[in-house]
């Protein structure tokens, strides 16, 4: 089965002013759909980031992908290996980790893979789960993702979501989610108050939500010292604490003195960073995310990999569509390690994708796995057009939250440890 037609289709769409280390979200979120044609008539869909150097090298990568077999994935990497080259991708949000060669191929290689086990799929009559050993769960839990935020970005109306500021705006936000999807646990996106603050809003949620799993993810921007601190202060109330310092050595020392696992999806992003991580007991939590892991297949090996060394898991998110949820959901449900809730920013599109509606939904805060052939998932033309029309408007072509904050605040840094 050869692909006879690559489309690239960069979008934009609409996003709030959500807060992190590294500074605030642009007012639109941009990602590329890629979708693979082959000469059966099967298309294949695909989802990555959007960033303008990223979506270069996934527009040069599809070109080289004309001829090749859709099951042929050695191929597939090979050939988008070479369209690469020696050149490293860079992210200027830094929320993702450290960029190497092998961790730009695997982004571009991604959607290409993801868009391939899709047409397999397809010609099976089987869901992608199916391709990755089968499900072991019909639903896939995820998890309510809280932001501090503004009421709306600064040149624009407030937005639905409303001002989270303090404790009491993200105890609102939470309640706002678990009752609109059902979530049955929680996640802060910390890093932005005073350590102390932070402590202050995740005991208010623990008191409000007494049953739910609470986890809290700095982004790196604390100290040593600060992060065995505030593990020591939500001992018994946190579920894991997510990269609290940063990098391998920092997450090391840390880790024996905390009553937590720690979790990153930050310090170990590419296969050679599991052997220093593994020996020096840095982490005890990985989030798997296939769109730098190098789509499904390879991050079911590493899923694999880290059970061997007790490493638990679970799933990264960033701005993402329906396909990359579909893809997330399928990976997950084949994934047995996968033991807690995966992260999503899909509440904060507000509706907004570019899948036709139906196949994806939450139900008690899990998303049931798409039961039709392939990701179960179909584009949305119409919407997919606007999208595009949004991006080719917005002005917005590589995301830099950091350079966004410092428009409405000159002096912030993104340094680290900021605390």
């Amino acid at each position: 089965m050869l692909i006879r037609e690559v489309t690239v289709t960069p979008v934009a769409f609409r996003d709030p002013p959500l807060l992190n280390a590294a500074g605030v979200h642009e007012p639109w979120a941009l990602r590329t759909i890629v979708e693979v044609v082959t000469d059966e008539g099967l298309t294949g869909l695909g989802e990555t980031y959007g960033d303008l150097d990223h979506l270069g090298k996934v527009r040069t990568a599809a070109r080289a992908l004309i001829g090749l077999d859709a099951y042929h994935r050695n191929a597939v990497y090979t050939a988008v290996a070479a369209s690469v080259g020696a050149e490293v991708v860079t992210d200027k949000h830094g929320l993702t980790g450290a960029s190497t060669r092998e961790k730009t191929v695997d982004r571009v290689f991604s959607p290409f893979e993801v868009a391939c086990l899709d047409i397999q799929g397809k010609a099976a009559g089987r869901p992608v789960a199916d391709l990755l050993g089968g499900k072991v769960r019909d639903a896939v839990p995820y998890s309510a993702y809280l932001f501090y935020k503004w009421a709306g970005h600064p040149d624009g109306p407030d937005d639905v979501f409303g001002a989270a500021l303090d404790s009491a705006g993200l105890v609102e936000q939470a309640r706002l989610l678990v009752d609109r999807y059902g979530f049955r646990s929680i996640k802060v996106k910390g890093g932005v108050l005073p350590p102390a603050e932070e402590v202050e809003a995740v005991l208010a949620l623990r008191e409000a939500f007494p049953e739910h799993p609470l986890r809290l993810d700095p982004n790196a921007a604390w100290s040593v010292d600060t992060s065995i601190e505030v593990g020591r202060a939500l001992d018994g109330v946190l579920e894991y604490l997510e990269d609290p310092a940063d990098g391998i050595e920092a997450m090391a020392a840390v880790a024996p003195h905390v009553p937590m696992r720690l979790a990153t999806n930050m310090c170990v992003v590419t296969p050679d960073h599991l052997p220093p991580a593994v020996r020096q007991g840095a982490i005890g939590v990985l989030l798997l995310d296939h769109h730098y892991w190098g789509g499904l297949v390879k991050s079911s090996h590493i899923a694999t990999l880290c059970a061997t060394f007790g490493i638990e898991l679970s799933m990264h998110s960033n701005s993402h569509l329906g396909i990359s949820l579909a893809a997330m959901t399928h990976l997950a449900a084949a994934t047995p390690a996968v033991t807690h809730a995966c992260d999503t920013h899909t509440p904060w599109q507000d509706g907004q994708d570019v899948v036709a509606p139906g196949a994806l939904r939450f139900v008690d805060g899990a998303v049931p796995v798409p039961d039709g052939p392939g990701l179960g998932v179909e584009l949305d033309r119409d919407t997919l057009a606007v999208m595009n029309e949004q991006y080719e408007k917005c002005g917005i072509r590589s995301r830099d939250d950091t350079s966004y904050m410092k428009r409405f605040h000159p002096s912030f840094s993104a340094r680290r440890p900021r605390w």
